[in-house]
């Protein structure tokens, strides 16, 4: 999966450091009255589909990725997982 040039003892530990960014981007999806989707959708659609086969990114690149989320994209991946 994602591998950072600065080290994280666990997937938590860089969930939590790129935690600032996904609340950002949850905060603008909700102003736009987007109200079912959670931080943890944000961080699952990343993960899935932004850096699944990526290696070596810095966090400034992450947080790009995430404050750069198409809203019609994490969207319909919200409604395909909740029919999981």
């Amino acid at each position: 999966m994602v591998e950072s040039e600065e080290r994280f003892n666990s997937i938590n530990d860089l969930y939590n450091r790129l935690l600032p960014a996904i609340d950002t981007k949850l905060s603008e999806l909700k102003r736009m009255k987007l109200y079912n989707i959670t931080n943890l959708d944000i961080w699952n659609y990343c993960v899935q589909n932004k850096w699944k086969y990526k290696t070596n990114l810095h966090i400034y690149e992450m947080v790009n990725d995430i404050l750069n989320i198409d809203e019609l994209n994490i969207c319909v991946f919200v409604k395909k997982s909740e029919n999981r």
